[in-house]
């Protein structure tokens, strides 16, 4: 008889990684010499709530950032393409890598 037969998946959906993918935004301006970035990502925490991690700053240095939590992985869906809306409209552009 095969072990793997005796083990039952957990279904705890907390520490299972997210279907949203990991937004990475630039804006760049030569001529005002601005040249920021601008990340945002979901991770779950370790009591089953999602976290939406941001982190912005000039290119080039560590930034600041900044970790908001959510009961559930719908509602950081959520603020992740808020904040990625609002970040397109304010003239950032997606990282191609």
């Amino acid at each position: 008889m095969s072990l793997d037969r005796l083990f039952v998946p957990d279904d705890n959906l907390a520490m299972k990684p997210t279907e949203a993918n990991p937004v990475h935004l630039i804006h760049m301006n030569p001529e005002l010499n601005m040249a920021r970035f601008y990340g945002i990502d979901i991770q779950p925490t370790l009591f089953g709530e999602m976290s939406v991690l941001r982190s912005w700053g000039r290119i080039g240095t560590k930034g600041r950032g900044m970790m908001v939590t959510y009961e559930d992985s719908a509602q950081a869906a959520e603020a992740l393409l808020k904040l990625d809306k609002q970040k397109r409209r304010r003239g950032y552009v997606a990282v191609t890598d």
